[in-house]
Parts: structure tokens; C-alpha cells; sequence
């Protein structure tokens, strides 16, 4: 491993991060998002011509929101004001607009952007703050988020914006990036002679996950930490950069969009009885941080609405995960979760239980919710018997078979069937059962099965 060189190795004391030096000010070199800004893309020609509209810009960190904001600031005519959402309040929203009609009465040119950057940082109504003035053009406002605009940003201020999605970049624009920092002598790392072999290039765009700061940062890190060999070049190897990456960026977040796509990726790979993407979707989550405890009740509840019956230890299994990740905790839990996972994706589906019971609510709340029937009431009372409660219940287990053969429903619902079993799995002898008591039922009434059909 390189060892760590001087104190002239490293970055002057208040030199901007690499990653904020290679910022971009030209359309040109930009990289990645060519679905967006390439040639004849609409935003590049609202660019260009300096029509920006008002815009929310939504993707993962590091796609370049921010980077694509200061380019506009130095394509346009208009008066340019960064805003973060982190540092800054209403107070200072209104403070801005003040400035910005009073340019407008001036007869300034363009008008005033403002770039809210983190906007979904700011409640929503706090973001009404804005509406105004988008709306009557005082201001053209330009949001960044990482989170879904549609759950993050006010209604109707989202209506008054076009919403632009920026993509993870590419592990070939990860690399382009990197390579022009580390060969630009003005701003970059061009006069340090750094050096990234391809299979520490791999490694680094590997762990960036899409990130092009991260790169950056680690990169630059690493060759503050590399004291340069004999040639007076800086090779940054694998190692090296491993260690100035720390860890791996897992794309989680506990509570917005992602997370809810992820559980969404577990549970439809379960139900369609995919192991193998089950277990990459469960050590996603965990990876990135994720309460065990949550996914158990997730495997729970998959347990009863898409295996159900048709393999009843399924939810065994899934309540004995539940207990092993409250007893065990991580990292040692996850195999109980793993286990859960295989078990459930292999079980044979059925999701007759959860449609038996979504019919069975559907009635409680759209009929009369019927008194009890008096033969099935418990009299615990004279008063009670008097009034007819329990009176002409059957005790089944004195019946002949154990089965006497009585109605249960209220009258207006009587012959309603909620459940019907599948025909996989464990519902195949859950269907025999039901069909031996609908053939008792019948010798006890004289006419067809109730519930069959």
C-alpha cells in the first residue's frame, strides 16, 4: 500500500474539493444525461436559447442536478441566485423575490433564476412560498431533489414545473469524468501525475455506483495519501482505492421512493417464485441499512396474502424469522431472513385467503351490519334467555359426525362464499374439507351443498 506523502501532498488549506473544480460551464462538457441535453433535446435547446423554463431536476447523487443548474447559470442572460433548502428559509425566499422584482421593474435583463437546491428538505407549506412567483413569472425556479417529486413537492407547484429525470451515470462516464480530473492541470490533478491502472479504475467506478463525487472525492483522497515513486508519478491502485472509498454507496434511504421500490422488487420476486432475485433484493436492503424487524413483518404479511393456505408453514417460517431477527439482530439474522425468503419464493401461491377476506370487508362496509343471530348469541343471563339468546343452538359436538349444520350468517347474507380454495398446495386438501362439510350440510338440510359453485 502507498504510503502517505508530506504536507505538499496534500489539498490547500480552502481549495475548493476536486469534484466542485471539474464542475462543467459549458452544455459540451457535460457528461452523461443525454437523454435530457443531447443534440436536439428540448432542455438543450431551452439552453440555448435561454428560454429556461421553471424545472424540477430529480435523480440519485451525483448525476449531476447541481452541475446541470450552473451550467444554465452561465448559459443565460438572467440573474442567477443558489438557494439551499439545507441552510436557508422563507425568510430569505422572499428577501430573493424582493430583489427580483425590483430587477424587473428596473428593466433588467432576463429576469432572475432561482436554484433551490435539497427542495424536498423544505415542507410544503413552505414550498407555497414559490407558487406565486413561478406563477406570475417573478422568479423561474429550478428544484433539485434526490426523493420522488411527486410524494415531495407541492401539488401545485409541481403542476407549474416540468419535472426532469436524471439518470445514475454509466460506469463509462464514471471513468470519462475521472480521467478528465486527473488530466486537467487547471483545474484537476493534472500536474500531480496520477495515475489509475484499468483494474483500479474498475474497482473505483465499481463502488461509485453512479456517483460521480463519489469518484471524485475518492480520487482524490487517494492521491493526496500517495507519495509519488521514482518517476515522481502517483499510481492509485485498487487497494488504495478501496480504502478512500470506505464503503460502498447502497442506493437506500429508509423512507422515500426507493425504499418503497425495493420492498416492492422483494415481494413481487417472491410472488413470482423467484429465489435468486429475492435474495439479491433482501441483501440490497439489509446492506443498505434497513430494519430487519420490518422486513419480517413485510415476509409476514407475504406469508398469509400470497401463500396462504396453500402451504400453511409458510407462515411459520416467517413469524420464526421475525423472532431469530429480534433475538439475533444483524448481521446474523439475515440468514433467518435468507431462509424465509427461499422458503416463500418456492411455496406454491395462492392468494385466495387475502380475497376471501378483502370480499368478507367489502360486505361489512357496503350491507347492514345485521344484529348477531339470537341462536348463536352467548346467554350468560336469565334476561337473556328470556329474550331468546342461544335459544335452538346446536352443540355441534353432540351432533351427529360433530356437525350440525346450522347457519352462522346473518339472514341477508346466508349462501355468501368468501373463500375459495386454489388448486395448489395444501388448498387442494383444504377444498376436500370444505366439499366433506358442504355433503354433511346438505344430508342435514335436503338440499345442495351450501357455498359449492
Amino acid at each position: 500500500m502507498a504510503k502517505t506523502g508530506d504536507g505538499k501532498d496534500k489539498q490547500p488549506a480552502g481549495r475548493p474539493p476536486l469534484a466542485d473544480r471539474m464542475r462543467p460551464t459549458r452544455l459540451d462538457d457535460f457528461q452523461g444525461q443525454e437523454h435530457l441535453i443531447g443534440p436536439g433535446r428540448l432542455i438543450r435547446q431551452a439552453i440555448e436559447s435561454d428560454v429556461v423554463p421553471s424545472m424540477i431536476l430529480w435523480g440519485p447523487p451525483g448525476s449531476g442536478k447541481t452541475t446541470l443548474a450552473q451550467v444554465i447559470a452561465h448559459a443565460t442572460r438572467r440573474r442567477f441566485v443558489t438557494f439551499s433548502a439545507v441552510l436557508q428559509g422563507v425568510k430569505e425566499v422572499r428577501a430573493i423575490v424582493e430583489a427580483a422584482r425590483e430587477r424587473l421593474a428596473a428593466g433588467g435583463d432576463g429576469g432572475t433564476i432561482l436554484f433551490v437546491d435539497e427542495i424536498h428538505r423544505f415542507n410544503r407549506s413552505q414550498q407555497d412560498a414559490f407558487l406565486p412567483h413561478v406563477e406570475s413569472g417573478v422568479i423561474t425556479l429550478i428544484g433539485a431533489t434526490t426523493e420522488n417529486p411527486s410524494f415531495e413537492v407541492n401539488g401545485a407547484l409541481l403542476s407549474r414545473c416540468r419535472t426532469y429525470v436524471l439518470k445514475a451515470l454509466s460506469d463509462d462516464d464514471i471513468a470519462s469524468i475521472v480521467r478528465r480530473a486527473i488530466g486537467d492541470r487547471e483545474r484537476g490533478l493534472g500536474g500531480e501525475g496520477v495515475d489509475i491502472p484499468p483494474e483500479a479504475m474498475a474497482v473505483l467506478v465499481n463502488y461509485a455506483n453512479g456517483d460521480a463525487r463519489t469518484a471524485l472525492n475518492a480520487v482524490e483522497t487517494a492521491a493526496a495519501g500517495c507519495r509519488p515513486g521514482p518517476d515522481g508519478r502517483r499510481r492509485l491502485g485498487p487497494e488504495l482505492l478501496r480504502e478512500a472509498l470506505t464503503q460502498r454507496r447502497v442506493a437506500f434511504d429508509n423512507k422515500g421512493e426507493e425504499w418503497y421500490n425495493l420492498i416492492s422488487a422483494l415481494h413481487k420476486s417472491l410472488r413470482g417464485s423467484d429465489p435468486q432475485a429475492g435474495l439479491y433484493w433482501l441483501a440490497r436492503m439489509l446492506e443498505g441499512g434497513a430494519d430487519p424487524l420490518y422486513i419480517a413483518r413485510r415476509l409476514i404479511r407475504f406469508a398469509s396474502e400470497d401463500v396462504g393456505l396453500a402451504d400453511p408453514a409458510a407462515l411459520l417460517q416467517a413469524v420464526a424469522a421475525k423472532d431469530a431477527a429480534h433475538f439475533l439482530g444483524l448481521p446474523e439474522c439475515s440468514n433467518a431472513l435468507a431462509q424465509a425468503v427461499v422458503y416463500l419464493a418456492t411455496a406454491p401461491k395462492s392468494n385466495r385467503l387475502y380475497l376471501a377476506y378483502s370480499q368478507a370487508e367489502s360486505d361489512v362496509a357496503g350491507t347492514r351490519n345485521d344484529p348477531v343471530p339470537l341462536h348463536i348469541r352467548n346467554a350468560p343471563t336469565k334476561l337473556m334467555r328470556e329474550l331468546g339468546y342461544g335459544r335452538d343452538y346446536q352443540y355441534d359436538h353432540d351432533a351427529k359426525d360433530g356437525f350440525s349444520g346450522q347457519d352462522f350468517l346473518p339472514p341477508a347474507l346466508q349462501g355468501r362464499v368468501y373463500y375459495r380454495p386454489g388448486a395448489f398446495g395444501f388448498e387442494k386438501d383444504v377444498q376436500r374439507r370444505i366439499d366433506y362439510w358442504n355433503r354433511l350440510r346438505n344430508e342435514r338440510r335436503g338440499g345442495p351443498p351450501q357455498g359449492e359453485g
